[in-house]
C-alpha cells in the first residue's frame, strides 16, 4: 500500500515551469497565506536519537528498536508528508503572479514540464470575497487530440483565523492523474480526502486505493500534535493481510511524549480470523528501544511470548482504536 501511494504522490505535477507563464500582478489578496506550507503540516515526531535506531535496526525483541515505533514513523512520514507535498505545491504555484483573471477566478497556467512532457496543467482559484478560497488543479493529456482539462486536486482554504491557524481540505484523485498523464502516473490509483486544522495541529485522511495485487483497500488516518511535541495517531484500514480472499480490519493507535517515548496498540479482526480478534501492544523508551510487548487472542491464546514490564511504558494502559 505504501508503495502504491508513494508512487502516486511522486507523479504529482511539478510547478517550476510556471516561471514561463505570461504573468500579471493581480493575484487575490492573502492567497499566499491561505494555503499552508509543508512546514506547517509536516510531521514533528522526535528523531533526535536516530543514531540509536540505526545502530540496532533489525532487532525486534526487548532492547531492540521497537517495531511499531518504526511503523508509527513510517505512517506519519507517508501521510503527513504526502499531504505536505500537495499543499506545498499549491502554495508555490500561487506565490507566482497570476496568469489571467476572469471575475473572481484567478488562473495560473497552463504549463507543462517541457516540450516532451505528456501533460499540461493549470490552477484555478476562486475568491468569493468572504476571505475563503477554493481551488482546482487540473490537467489534460497531450497524448490525446482535443483532450479537455480534468480535475486532479480540488480543495478549499479558510485563513480567516489568522496565519498558521487556518483550516482546509482537499481531494486528490489519483485515477484522474493517471488519465491526464499515463506515462508518469501509471501506478496512480484511488483517491485521498484530507482535512487539516493548523491551530489544532490536526490532520485527517480518508483513503481509497488498491494494493500491488489489485485488491481494494480503504483506510482512515488521524494525526494530532501537542504543543510540547508529543502526539498521537490512529490508522485503520480494511485490507487483505494474507491468507484467504476476505479483507481484515487492522487498527493501530500510537501515542508518544515530547521525550520520544511512546506506545502503540493494535487490533486485527475479521477476514481469515473469523470470530477471533488479535490484539497487541508495544512500548518504547526515549531511544526508541522496546521496553514492553504483549499480544493476545480473544480465545485466550497468544501469538508470542510477552516481554518486559508494563510499568516501563510511557503510557501504562492500552488504548485500542475504536
Amino acid at each position: 500500500m505504501n508503495k502504491t501511494l508513494l508512487a502516486s504522490l511522486c507523479a504529482l505535477p511539478v510547478v517550476l515551469p510556471l516561471v514561463a507563464c505570461v504573468q500579471q500582478d493581480d493575484s487575490p489578496d492573502n492567497i499566499d497565506k491561505a494555503i499552508p506550507t509543508s512546514d506547517q503540516v509536516a510531521i514533528h515526531l522526535n528523531t533526535a536519537n536516530r543514531a540509536a535506531v540505526q545502530r540496532t535496526a533489525g532487532q525486534e525483541n526487548l532492547g531492540g528498536v521497537a517495531t511499531w515505533y518504526v511503523a508509527t514513523r513510517d505512517v506519519t512520514v507517508l501521510f503527513n508528508g504526502g499531504s505536505a507535498v500537495v499543499l506545498d505545491m499549491i502554495h508555490k504555484i500561487v506565490s507566482y503572479p497570476v496568469t489571467s483573471t476572469s471575475g473572481n477566478v484567478y488562473t495560473w497556467g497552463p504549463w507543462s514540464d517541457s516540450a516532451l512532457a505528456p501533460a499540461e496543467y493549470k490552477l484555478d482559484v476562486t475568491a468569493p470575497g468572504d476571505g475563503t478560497f477554493t481551488y482546482v488543479l487540473s490537467g489534460r493529456s497531450k497524448l490525446t487530440a482535443n483532450a479537455q482539462f480534468e480535475a486532479v486536486i480540488t480543495g478549499s482554504a479558510d485563513p480567516r483565523n489568522g496565519e498558521a491557524k487556518g483550516t482546509g481540505d482537499f481531494h486528490l484523485d489519483f485515477d484522474a492523474g493517471r488519465r491526464v498523464n499515463p506515462i508518469d502516473a501509471s501506478a496512480a490509483k484511488g483517491s485521498i480526502e484530507a482535512h487539516y486544522d493548523l491551530s489544532k495541529k490536526h490532520l485527517e485522511l480518508a483513503i481509497q486505493s488498491t494494493d500491488a495485487l489489485g485488491q481494494p483497500f480503504s483506510g482512515e488516518y488521524t494525526y494530532d500534535e501537542a504543543s510540547d511535541g508529543g502526539g498521537q495517531l490512529q490508522f485503520t484500514i480494511s485490507a487483505n493481510a494474507g491468507g484467504g480472499a476476505a479483507n481484515e480490519s487492522i487498527s493501530l493507535r500510537s501515542r508518544w511524549k515530547a521525550d520520544s517515548s511512546g506506545r502503540a496498540d493494535a487490533r486485527i479482526s475479521g477476514g481469515d480470523l473469523l470470530a477471533l480478534t488479535a490484539t497487541a501492544s508495544e512500548c518504547w523508551d526515549t531511544s526508541f528501544q522496546q521496553v514492553y510487548y504483549i499480544d493476545a487472542l480473544s480465545n485466550g491464546g497468544t501469538l508470542s511470548a510477552s516481554e518486559g514490564q508494563a510499568s516501563a511504558c510511557a503510557f501504562t494502559s492500552a488504548d485500542l482504536p475504536q
